[in-house]
C-alpha cells in the first residue's frame, strides 16, 4: 500500500501531564496516538462501537421538516371553527410519524367521481394514484349519532405531502382529474367590484411572537352540514401536520358579515385587552383566559404556545372587537355558522413558507362552493416594519421546465412531448412543449401543489399517470458491474474493526469545529492555506473544516469525564484541505485517530495500538540500522519529534518507507498542558 504525506501535524499519542512535574503520574494522564491513512474517498459506515461514549453536544439548529404526520386518529367533527376545534390526537411528545388519514362518506364519494365501485375497484384506483385505502367501514359496526347510524365510511392514507387531498373536497377533486372526468380548475383572484381589498395592518410587537400574517376571502358561499363539518376537519388536519399542532401556523375564520374592516393584527399584554372566546358567553382577559382552559384537553395543550409571551397575538376589526386570539381560540362574535355566506379567513404564522401553503390551501378547497367557482378574494396586508407588505393569495401558478430525455429515461418511456403533456393533465399540471428547446416542457404548476420542488417530483408524477404496473421492464446490460466498496473505504474498514477488537471504541465527532480549537488551542499556527473556513457561521462551534481528527476526540473525552477511566476511543474518518489544484478547491483525506485517557502514563499501550495496525497493514517496524547503508528495507519507524502541541521530549514521529520512498504518516507523544487546559482537561488535583 502506497501512502502520501499528510499535510496534517499533531498526529499522536498524548500523556496529560501534571501542569507542575511531568513525573507524577499520579495525576490524570491522557495519550493519544494517531496513524494517519490520507485518502479523498467518502466515509463508509462505521461498524458498531463495542463502548457507548457520549459525544460533545453543540447546539441543534432548529428543524424546518414541511410536516409533521398526525397519527391515524380521526377527527371528530364539532361545532368550532379555528383555534379551538376539538381534535382527538395526542399531544405532541406522543406523536406517532404515519400518513394522515382522512375519513370520508364512501357513498358521497363515489356520487362525486360519478360511478360507484366495489372496494376492490376503488382500492386499485387508490394505488394506481399513489394513495392507499386503509378500511371500508361497510360491514363493521358504526356508532349511533343523533338517532342515525353513521354511513359508512372510507378511511384513506394520504402521502404527508400532499396538503391538497386533506380533505373531502381535495380528494374527489384530484381523483376527476386522474380519470379524467374533470380539468384542472383555473383558480383566480378576483378584486372586489370597487377595487378596494381589505386590509390587515400588522403592528410592529407581533415580531415578538407570530411576525407573519395572510388573509383571503371567500364571497358568497354555500355551507352545509357535510360542507361545514369538512371545513373544519381541513384546519385540523393543516394544524396537526404542516403546522405542527400550531406552533409554526394557525388558522382563524370567521363570518365576514359580523365584522368591519380594515383589520390590524396586533401584540398587546395579556391584561390589557378581553374578549368573549367561542362558544363562551364571559369576557376574558389574557390571562384568565390561559387559567380557564389549561385544563381543556382540546386546547390545553396549545397554550404553551404563547403563554410565557410578553405579548398575545389579536387580529381585530375596524371596531376593535377580537376576531382571534391566535393560535388559541376565535372570538365568539364572528364564529361561523351554516348560514354564513362571506368568509373572512386569516392566517398567522412563524413560517412563512408554510404561511404561503396553508393560505393556498384553505383559499382552493373550497372556493368551488364559492358563487363564481375556484375565485377568491384578496386581502393586502400592510407590514411596512419588515417590508411584508403584499397581497395574498397570489393563486399563480408556478412555471418551471422539465427535460422529456429526463422523464423518459427515469421511467423506462419513450413518449412525445405531447404524449407526456396529457400525462401530466391527469395530475393537475398544465404543461406545453417550449418553443425555445424541444427537450424540454413548460409546466404549470398549480397552486395546490406546494409538494412539488423539483423535476423529480414531475417525472414520479408522470410514472404515475402512465401507470407504474405498466412502466416498460428491463435488466441491466452487460456493462452493469456488482457493487463493491472503494478501496478507500474497505481499508478504513478494517483499521475500524481491528481497533475495535483491540479494545478501542469508535467515535463520530462532528467535522466542524472552531477556527480556536483546530488551531490555537494545540498550539498551532494557520498559514492561511490549510483550513476552509465558513462564510457566515452561525455559532463559534462551526467556523472551519477540521484539518485533524484531535480536536473532536479531545472534546468526546471532556464531554465523557464521568466515565470510568480508562477511556480508549478512536475515529477513521476525513478532514478537508484547502487545494486550489482541484476542481472544488479542496480535497478530503482519510485520517485514523485514537485517544486514551487513564490514570498512569499509557505510552506503552498506544504504542502498542499503532505496532498491531502496522502489522495488521503488513508493514513491518526497521530499526535504522537495519540493512545497513546500502540496503534500506521498507518498513516503518519513529524519529523525535518537537512540536508545540506535545510535550517537549515525550513525542514521536512515524515513517514509512515503501519502494525506496519515505515519509512522515503520522505522530504520538504527550499532549501539552496549555493544551489541556484550554480543552478543560487540565489534571485533577
Amino acid at each position: 500500500m502506497q501512502l502520501r504525506k499528510s499535510e496534517m501535524n499533531g498526529k499522536g499519542s498524548i500523556d496529560v501531564p501534571s501542569p507542575r512535574r511531568f513525573q507524577d503520574l499520579r495525576k490524570r494522564r491522557l495519550v493519544l496516538p494517531v496513524s494517519e491513512v490520507p485518502g479523498s474517498q467518502q466515509r463508509s459506515p462505521p461498524p458498531a462501537k463495542s463502548l457507548r461514549i457520549v459525544p460533545p453536544s453543540p447546539p441543534i439548529p432548529p428543524i424546518n421538516h414541511p410536516a409533521i404526520v398526525p397519527p391515524k386518529i380521526p377527527v371528530t367533527q364539532s361545532d368550532d371553527n379555528l383555534h379551538d376545534s376539538p381534535i382527538r390526537h395526542p399531544k405532541p411528545s406522543n406523536l406517532v410519524l404515519t400518513m394522515p388519514t382522512i375519513s370520508v362518506d364512501k357513498y358521497k364519494l363515489y356520487e362525486a367521481l360519478g360511478r360507484k365501485f366495489t372496494t376492490a375497484e376503488f382500492e386499485d384506483l387508490c394505488f394506481e394514484f399513489g394513495i392507499e385505502l386503509d378500511e371500508d367501514t361497510e360491514d363493521e359496526e358504526r356508532p349511533i349519532v343523533n338517532g342515525e347510524q353513521e354511513p359508512p365510511q372510507l378511511k384513506i392514507e394520504i402521502p404527508a405531502n400532499r396538503y391538497d387531498m386533506l380533505c373531502f373536497e381535495g380528494i374527489a377533486l384530484n381523483l376527476n382529474i386522474f380519470l379524467g372526468r374533470t380539468k384542472p380548475p383555473n383558480y383566480r383572484v378576483v378584486e372586489p367590484k370597487d377595487g378596494i381589498l381589505q386590509t390587515i395592518t400588522v403592528s410592529p410587537e407581533t415580531a415578538k411572537v407570530r411576525p407573519y400574517v395572510s388573509g383571503a376571502i371567500l364571497r358568497n358561499i354555500k355551507f352545509t352540514k357535510d360542507r361545514y363539518e369538512s371545513f373544519i376537519a381541513l384546519q385540523d388536519k393543516l394544524h396537526q401536520n404542516l403546522a405542527r399542532q400550531r406552533t409554526l401556523v394557525s388558522i382563524g375564520t370567521h363570518d365576514l358579515d359580523t365584522i368591519k374592516g380594515p383589520f390590524t393584527y396586533e401584540a398587546l399584554p395579556p391584561q390589557d385587552f378581553k374578549f368573549v372566546p367561542l362558544n363562551q358567553t364571559q369576557e376574558l382577559t389574557g390571562e384568565t383566559l390561559m387559567t380557564f382552559y389549561e385544563n381543556d384537553r382540546h386546547l390545553g395543550r396549545y397554550l404553551h404556545i404563547i403563554r410565557d409571551a410578553p405579548v398575545y397575538p389579536l387580529i381585530l376589526d375596524s371596531n376593535r372587537v377580537i376576531c382571534s386570539l391566535p393560535p388559541i381560540i376565535n372570538g365568539d362574535h364572528s364564529k361561523i355558522t351554516l348560514n354564513t355566506t362571506n368568509v373572512f379567513i386569516e392566517i398567522t404564522a412563524t413560517d412563512i413558507t408554510k404561511l404561503d401553503i396553508v393560505t393556498d390551501m384553505m383559499a382552493t378547497m373550497f372556493s368551488e362552493y364559492c358563487a363564481e367557482p375556484f375565485t377568491v378574494e384578496p386581502v393586502k396586508i400592510v407590514s411596512d416594519h419588515n417590508n411584508q407588505t403584499r397581497v395574498t393569495p397570489h393563486l399563480r401558478p408556478r412555471v418551471t421546465h422539465a427535460e422529456v430525455d429526463y422523464l423518459n429515461s427515469c421511467t423506462g418511456l419513450s413518449e412525445s412531448r405531447e404524449s407526456l403533456c396529457k400525462l401530466l393533465a391527469k395530475m393537475a399540471y398544465v404543461a406545453r412543449p417550449s418553443d425555445k428547446d424541444p427537450n424540454l416542457l413548460e409546466v404549470a404548476i398549480p397552486p395546490t401543489r406546494a409538494d412539488v420542488l423539483h423535476q423529480a417530483d414531475i417525472m414520479e408524477d408522470v410514472a404515475v399517470c402512465y401507470g407504474f404496473n405498466r412502466l416498460p421492464r428491463s435488466s441491466p446490460n452487460n456493462s452493469a458491474t456488482v457493487a463493491a466498496p472503494l478501496p478507500i473505504n474497505k481499508l478504513s474498514d478494517i483499521v475500524r474493526i481491528e481497533a475495535a477488537m483491540a479494545g478501542w471504541s469508535e467515535v463520530m465527532p462532528l467535522t466542524l469545529c472552531s477556527y480556536d480549537e483546530n488551531f490555537g488551542w494545540l498550539n498551532r499556527k494557520d498559514d492561511g492555506k490549510t483550513v476552509v473556513k465558513l462564510a457566515n457561521p452561525k455559532t463559534l462551534e462551526y467556523q472551519v473544516v477540521r484539518t485533524s481528527l484531535l480536536p473532536g476526540l479531545i472534546k468526546t473525552i471532556r464531554e465523557n469525564k464521568s466515565h470510568s477511566l480508562p477511556i480508549k476511543i478512536f475515529e477513521a474518518a476525513d478532514v478537508v484541505f484547502k487545494d486550489e489544484q482541484s476542481e472544488r478547491r479542496a480535497r478530503n483525506e482519510r485520517h485514523f485517530a485514537a485517544a486514551w485517557c487513564g490514570k498512569s502514563s499509557g505510552f506503552e499501550v498506544v504504542h502498542g495500538l499503532l505496532d498491531r495496525l502496522m502489522l495488521m497493514l503488513r508493514t513491518n517496524f526497521v530499526a535504522g540500522t537495519d540493512g545497513g547503508a546500502s540496503v534500506k528495507p521498507d518498513g516503518y519507524w519513529i524519529e523525535e519529534l518537537n512540536e508545540d502541541t506535545f510535550f517537549h521530549g515525550h513525542a514521536a514521529a512515524v515513517y514509512l518507507r515503501l519502494g525506496g520512498k519515505e515519509q512522515r504518516i503520522g505522530e504520538f507523544g504527550v499532549l501539552h498542558p496549555t493544551v489541556l487546559e484550554k480543552f478543560d482537561l487540565s489534571p485533577r488535583r
